[in-house]
């Protein structure tokens, strides 16, 4: 491939240059402003040879040919693939459903039996947030007071537990053969209902321990129960670092089996009465009301005075899924209500039964119960024409229930309020403090249960949406302010260290491009989050009547407390067991999909359980809505469509997954890998079935072109073979040069055996080659052992042979056995010996070579380490086995497999190179090219490394196949040496050439077939892509047709909206609360001032203090206040960095590859004089292209840089608003709905009042709590 292009002067400078050019070389017989073509193909012939003959020597690639000509190619059957895992699937999600249901089963016998007797205030329960190990340090705690200050009761002490770290636990100190209690913060434990629920629920310790026992795959197994508590087995201690916020009713687990999905409308008051700390109730209300939805949900929230509107307006007149989007874009609303006017309930109510009868009546929505949450201080009536109307139309059946929330300290009108709660089977609360808010929110739920209690016979089986274990999400904004703040400070003590270094341009850029990449970076680390799905059943309380106790109010100042029996319908809580995503993960056989095949599982929601582009996380924080990522929206269409606009292709192949049909098709689609920073366009095979009994489908996939084959060995029983013959398979496993795939499965204890523990994956699979060569060996058929009522048992324990708690992959441990014998030889020396290892020798000398290595099918790596002469201890990057142990998942063999087709697809030479003279001077000589490439950010490091890689196929009659990649890592700066040797000299049979790549005349590039600089005259610039470095010569090799762009779009991406900007409106106040303001600030200055005045004393007398550089820098919580105004001077506005809220959003990215598509005869134009000429010709046998750019005309100005980094797509609306108005992707409901029981009737327990009788220990407790997360409290309590 060659292409000479032109880039125009000017016309007044081309008319100089030409009249200069013609003076001076006025007899010359060429003109001198023209690239020789045949220098600069001297020059890529040169170092493709040289790098073709280094790579064939050091990696031995015909030998590794050689070693698998034996092996067969077979095609694919991706439907046979797919059944295989889903029936896999099936049988271990089955298990962990068979567990859950005997710890519901348990549950249920064990409550309805249990004694009535008060429980002993003495005692004692492994309390997971105080139970204590053997020989630690008890703390003495503060005797605590009870509501009567005459009785002081002394602390019950903690229990003593034995933990152990178990890595089947993610590592976590556990104890097996308990349970341990964690009670949340606003729960007060030694309260009667929830002591006596602790102790009845211990007899779950022997369920727990049998389930496990029976099938060790099983991890985090609990019972939540109704009143707050959580029982999880195995016993472990609760971190509160930096606050403890869980609370297991508000997990989507509980919330999803305890009630039927629902359509929800909850309608604020916004009258001018709800002004001050009564709005901030209401908006605490809304908010924990909102942290009960999931996304099986629907939901909207109207405000009501004079008029009705909702707080979000793009979500009008309709119901939003519940998802994390939208419960987010709910609660930003709720910040920006006012209050004013005079509420019209009536108006209210008449909209919100209207919105949900039109939901029900086009079958929209959840499709089964409906809900009105009416939060006010107040109603002047009970509305009964309004439901009379719209809900009491077939009673005993209501079709809507309504949930009153009285707000306010003093309040009148509570017989009205509370009479619309009970009259349309919902619930009363009445709420005058936020401490009291969570908890009377969560009366709902088992009003909602109801009916499922009183139906009886059908317990359903639900499994959760994708999320990131006990972390709660609402700790993502905190999380992001705090990193905020550590910036802040940073800039602050970088400011007063050096000003001038803080201000000038260098480092202001270099601060801007550094923010720039965190904020930006689609990857990041996901390993400190566990991501599950859970499997929960709800436990019903059996009994039909019940002793209740309840405060009756006779009059203004005396209440009664009296005890009566009653009908009840109660939910006990909610059995549940987790299910690892890693687990899932190792089902999914990604060894039959091969190189750039996968698979993934999709929800009845059309959302990802799990998939190989689905990223969670954002600098080591959650992302805002993490687990609703749909399918459509990881897995992109090749087309010219906008964002957003989905391929009508997808969206039915789509809509068929989430009805979980079984079926196939191809899509071309386009996708991005190396850190978003490369794409690759394909066409696809899709292959889907659903789990059965769940509300997953999988889904595999593989490229239809080199994917649809696949490496077999003939002989189908490898390893015993080897065995008859007397040979030991474990000899092909000698040395410490190679390691095999971490994330696969290939032989695996299925529990933790004291004495069968394994620091590495590698000496797991010895220990089973050594296994396999004892009698009796046996391969099981599943990793998941049958649950007990399935079993057949060799004993009465109920215990299965502890020698069969293993699984191993035949067909995985038999390819990789091959793969070992055939490829044993290339740990050896590469060199061999005479005339061989001398090349050896001056290869490594000249390249500095550092490591050669072998990727093969079946995961294993082997590799062989070459001394440099460097300084070792000066080693730039990790080992190289411990960053590239994931054979087909690198990069590397991505790329390599990937230029290998596309070459032989198109069939190009330019020139029949190194390579293609050793295949007989064929035309695909290109076929047998080197992949290059350098890390993004090498730029003037002197330690850049460069990984070359080769793809191997083995060829089977008409089939082909990808078996193996092999490659090699030399230092960059003998590349770069090469490279000027080369292009230093004219090369052979041309005396008259003068121009080089270092004489001036000539700028010289070498970039890779994304764009990428590989080499560069100079060396800040490797690395970086090159439309940044010169994107005038980048947008004309666009035009010219040697690149093409790729628009790819992040639908998962994170943007940061300002917080700095505000209604003006909002600051205007009544003048009550301006008085409130007025007083509060004056306080908080007053407050501020005693603190600096003795951190000043403090200050004063620390001899340790650094004046010079820490002077007078403020404090995170200084920033505002009105002292510091100086601060906001012009010169200081540098250092206040932008306070911003992460929010979802969308990403548009534009990416760039070689054109292969092009015929390659448009490359063969000339220049011309007094136009500024470049040549590019590919490097034989790599990814490479050589660049060589003239200087004789200055390049234009004001070209727009071009960039791979993404930009945001501004959709004049959130994204959650963008979607709303968008047509609704379809759904499958879940398939269980119980919203309704005639004997619901006959309860008449609707609703209860708030009494203001508050804990001193509770209080002290909780202030404790909150100072303990307070550092500026801390400090003024230490003062």
């Amino acid at each position: 491939m060659l292409y000479i292009g032109r880039n125009g002067c000017g016309i007044l400078a081309c008319t100089f240059l030409l009249f200069f050019a013609i003076t001076i070389t006025r007899s010359a017989d060429e003109p001198t402003t023209t690239i020789k073509y045949n220098v600069v193909q001297a020059w890529a012939a040169k170092l493709g040879g040289e790098l073709w003959h280094l790579g064939d020597f050091i990696t031995r690639r015909k030998e590794v040919e050689e070693s698998f000509k034996q092996a067969q190619v077979v095609s694919k059957n991706g439907q046979k693939i797919v059944e295989e895992m889903a029936k896999d699937l099936k049988y271990m999600m089955d298990a962990k459903v068979s567990a859950v249901k005997r710890i519901m089963d348990t549950a249920e016998n064990t409550a309805i039996s249990f004694d009535e007797e008060p429980v002993n205030q003495s005692f004692q329960y492994y309390n997971a947030k105080q139970m204590i190990e053997p020989g630690e340090i008890i703390t003495t705690p503060i005797p605590m007071i009870d509501e009567d200050p005459a009785d002081i009761t002394t602390p019950i002490p903690p229990k003593e537990i034995v933990l152990t770290k178990k890595r089947h636990f993610f590592n976590e100190a556990v104890n097996t053969t308990v349970s341990s209690v964690h009670v949340p913060t606003n729960v007060y434990d030694r309260a009667t209902e929830v002591i006596k629920a602790i102790k009845w629920s211990e007899a779950l310790d022997s369920i727990f321990y049998n389930n496990y026992i029976g099938d060790p795959t099983l991890t985090w197994q609990y019972f939540g129960s109704s009143s707050g508590f959580l029982r999880q087995f195995p016993a472990t201690k609760w971190e509160q670092d930096p606050v403890d916020l869980y609370d297991c009713r508000l997990r989507s687990w509980y919330i999803e089996a305890a009630n039927s999905p629902k359509d929800m409308l909850i309608l604020v008051d916004s009258s001018g009465s709800m002004t001050g700390q009564r709005k901030d109730i209401a908006k605490h209300v809304v908010s924990n009301i909102l942290d009960t939805l999931g996304p099986n949900d629907y939901v909207n929230i109207f405000t009501f005075a004079e008029e009705v509107s909702e707080v979000v307006p793009c979500f009008h007149d309709t119901l939003v899924q519940a998802n994390m989007g939208n419960i987010r874009e709910l609660k930003l609303g709720m910040d920006n209500i006012e209050t004013n006017e005079i509420a019209n309930v009536s108006a209210a109510l008449t909209r919100a039964f209207d919105l949900l009868e039109q939901f029900r009546e086009t079958r929209n929505g959840a499709r089964c119960n409906q809900a009105i949450m009416l939060v006010s201080d107040g109603v002047p009536y009970s509305f009964d024409e309004v439901f009379e109307q719209f809900n009491w139309k077939e009673l005993p059946f209501i079709p809507v229930r309504v949930f009153t929330y009285l707000i306010g300290r003093e309040v009148a009108d509570v017989k009205e309020i509370k009479e619309m709660a009970c009259k349309n089977q919902g619930y009363y609360v009445h709420l005058s403090t936020m401490a009291e808010v969570r908890e009377e929110v969560l009366n709902y739920i088992p009003v909602i249960a109801r009916p499922l209690v009183l139906n009886k016979r059908e317990h359903p089986v639900v499994w959760s949406e994708i999320y990131a274990d006990v972390e709660d999400p609402k700790m993502t904004d905190w999380l992001w302010e705090i990193k905020e703040r550590a910036e802040q400070k940073e800039r602050f003590i970088d400011y007063r260290k050096n000003r001038v270094l803080f201000y000038s341009p260098e480092e202001q850029h270099r601060r801007m491009i550094m923010k720039q990449r965190m904020n930006q970076d689609p990857y990041s680390n996901t390993q400190k989050y566990n991501f599950m799905t859970t499997v929960s059943v709800p436990v019903f309380d059996r009994r039909e009547n019940a002793n209740i106790t309840e405060d009756i109010l006779m009059n203004e100042a005396y209440w009664v407390t009296i005890t009566r029996e009653t009908r009840v319908a109660n939910i006990l809580g909610v059995a549940g067991a987790d299910v690892p995503i890693a687990e899932i993960k190792k089902y999914l056989k990604p060894h039959l999909l091969g190189v750039n095949g996968y698979a993934f599982i999709v929800t009845n929601n059309g959302y990802i359980l799990t998939h190989p582009d689905f990223r969670p996380v954002f600098q080591d924080i959650l992302k805002p809505a993490y687990n609703t990522v749909d399918m459509i929206e990881v897995e992109l269409t090749d087309d010219d469509q906008g964002p957003r606009e989905f391929n009508n292709m997808l969206l039915n192949m789509r809509e068929s997954i989430i009805n979980q049909s079984t079926g196939a098709k191809w899509i071309r689609v386009k996708y991005h890998f190396d850190e978003m920073k490369r794409v690759s366009r394909t066409k696809r095979q899709y292959y889907w079935t659903p789990i059965k009994n769940t509300p997953f489908t999988l889904v595999v996939t593989y490229p239809e072109t080199y994917g649809v084959n696949r490496l077999q060995i003939r002989t189908e029983d490898e390893i015993h073979r080897i065995h008859a013959k007397g040979s030991n398979v474990a000899s092909f496993f000698s040395g410490n040069n190679w390691k095999i795939h971490p994330d696969w499965v290939y032989c695996k204890y299925l529990n933790e055996h004291p004495n069968e523990t394994f620091a590495t994956p590698e000496l797991e699979l010895k220990h089973f080659l050594e296994r396999m060569k004892l009698g009796g060996w046996k391969w099981p058929s599943n990793r998941t052992p049958p649950p007990p009522e399935h079993a057949m048992f060799s004993n009465l324990t109920g215990k299965l042979p502890e020698k069969d708690y293993y699984y191993c992959d035949r067909g995985l441990m038999q390819a990789l056995v091959y793969d070992a014998r055939v490829t044993e030889w290339f740990s050896k020396n590469a060199s061999g010996s005479g005339n061989k290892d001398e090349k050896g020798n001056e290869f490594k000398q000249r390249f500095g070579i550092t490591v050669s290595f072998l990727a093969t099918h079946s995961g294993l790596t082997r590799w062989q380490e070459y001394a440099t002469g460097a300084d070792e201890s000066k080693q730039a990057e990790p080992d190289f086995s411990e960053m590239h142990n994931r054979a087909i998942d690198e990069v590397w063999y991505k790329r390599a497999v990937e230029l290998y087709y596309s070459n032989r697809n198109r069939g190009r030479s330019a020139g029949t190179g190194a390579a293609g003279e050793e295949n007989g001077g064929k035309d695909d000589g290109d076929r047998f090219s080197f992949v290059y490439s350098v890390p993004f950010d090498a730029g003037n490091r002197n330690d850049t490394l460069v990984t070359a890689s080769h793809a191997i196929f083995h060829t089977d009659g008409t089939r082909e196949a990808p078996v193996a990649v092999v490659g090699f890592q030399f230092h960059h700066s003998a590349l770069y040496t090469l490279f000027k040797n080369i292009t230093s000299q004219c090369g052979h049979g041309d005396p008259g050439c003068e121009k080089t790549c270092f004489t001036g005349d000539y700028q010289c590039y070498v970039i890779d077939n994304n764009g990428f600089v590989v080499i560069s005259e100079q060396l800040q610039e490797t690395g970086a892509f090159f439309g940044e470095v010169k994107p005038a010569f980048m947008q004309r090799l666009l035009d010219d047709g040697v690149f093409r762009n790729v628009t790819v779009y992040d639908y998962q991406a994170v943007c940061f909206m300002s917080k700095g900007s505000f209604n003006l409106a909002a600051i205007l106040q009544t003048p009550g609360r301006l008085l409130w303001t007025i007083l509060t600030n004056t306080l908080s200055y007053l407050v501020w001032l005693v603190m600096h005045l003795f951190l000043s004393l403090v200050h004063a007398y620390d001899e340790m203090y650094d004046a010079a550089a820490y002077d007078a820098v403020p404090e995170l919580g200084d920033l505002d206040d009105p002292t510091l105004n100086r601060y906001k001077e012009p010169e200081f506005t540098k250092v206040l960095i932008n306070r911003t809220r992460p929010e979802p959003c969308d990403h548009v990215i534009t990416l760039y590859e070689l054109n292969m598509d092009v015929d390659p005869l448009i490359y063969t134009k000339e220049a011309h004089q007094c136009e500024r000429p470049y040549v590019v010709l590919p490097i034989p046998s790599s990814n490479l292209l050589l660049l060589v750019l003239d200087t004789l005309c200055p390049l234009p100005t004001h070209v727009p840089q071009l960039s791979t980094w993404p930009v945001e797509h501004d959709y004049n609306a959130s994204l959650a608003c963008h979607k709303a108005r968008s047509d609704p992707l379809p759904r499958r409901r879940p398939l269980t709905c119980i919203n309704k029981h005639a004997n619901e009737s006959v309860i008449e327990l609707c609703g209860r009042g708030s009494v203001s009788r508050y804990s001193i220990v509770l209080l002290f407790t909780s202030l404790l709590l909150v100072a303990s997360t307070n550092q500026d409290v801390l400090r003024i309590l230490r003062l």
